[in-house]
């Protein structure tokens, strides 16, 4: 893809989530966007938002779930950057008049004391490089009009990521089982979803390995003290003012964020 349409793409995200409006779809208007073109606009969407004066403090895997996969059509997860104007505290109040059509889904963060580098890492790798983990939300958000997204959409548009909200817990990774640790979805006060580790790519600890080897073929390293959102454990979402959600993690506690 050329160059200046891959700036002009990645200016066109950053406007719409500087100015909370949306844009019709990449796909639909640029027929053969691949998956580098758009990694490659989301390098550029996030430039200008480091340039704006934010910093990285993590990273995000998506398209974990078989469901989100088929959804997609695409058989492979993908990343996206976390950065410092993302961060919700626990129990904090939303503005859902910041975002554009945000939908919220419950995940495991893990917390890095040691730097990951791939290729080549394992699932050991990164318990040995975990700090902690806890439950956490992300609140998706697509600047992509409606939803109607493919891979190469939610790729350029940093993996469809919004805000995230740790949980007020961390828990040694080695002291729960993470791919059977049950979790319970509430939105209102309603059990909306239920699910378990093992839906994002069999463990979350596979999620954050992909990610690392995924990084590492780019020259990509993930950093000490930095945040890995390892995948939605269940569907997303719908969020709007006045909704309440809470995400219940077996052996890891819980997290919960609303909106106004």
């Amino acid at each position: 893809m050329d160059p200046q349409l891959i700036q002009t793409l990645g200016d066109e995200l950053y406007a719409a989530l500087r100015e909370r409006q949306v844009v019709e779809p990449l796909t639909s208007r640029h027929e053969g966007i691949g998956i580098e073109d758009a990694y490659r606009i989301q390098q550029r969407m996030i430039a200008r938002r480091l340039e704006a004066g934010e910093r990285v403090v993590g990273k995000k895997v998506g398209v974990t779930s078989r469901a989100v996969m088929n959804m997609l059509g695409v058989w492979q997860p993908d990343f996206g950057y976390l950065l410092d104007g993302m961060v919700v505290n626990e129990g904090e109040s939303i503005d859902a008049r910041t975002l554009i059509q945000p939908k919220a889904e419950g995940e495991i963060a893990f917390l890095l004391k040691r730097d990951l580098m791939g290729p080549g890492i394992g699932a050991a790798d990164v318990l040995a490089a975990t700090e902690c983990v806890m439950p956490c939300f992300e609140i998706v958000d697509s600047r992509i009009r409606d939803w109607k997204i493919r891979i190469a959409d939610t790729v350029a548009d940093n993996a469809s990521c919004g805000v995230f909200v740790l949980g007020d817990s961390a828990v040694d990774p080695r002291r729960v089982d993470l791919v059977t640790c049950g979790m319970v979805l509430e939105k209102n006060g309603e059990i909306v979803a239920t699910g378990a580790g093992a839906a994002a790519l069999g463990s979350p600890v596979n999620a954050v390995a992909w990610l690392a080897n995924t990084l590492g073929a780019l020259g990509i390293g993930l950093k000490a003290g930095e945040v890995v959102l390892s995948g939605a454990l269940a569907a997303m979402f719908p969020a709007a003012a006045g909704d309440n959600f809470r995400v219940s993690i077996g052996g890891l506690g819980g997290c919960s964020v609303r909106f106004h």
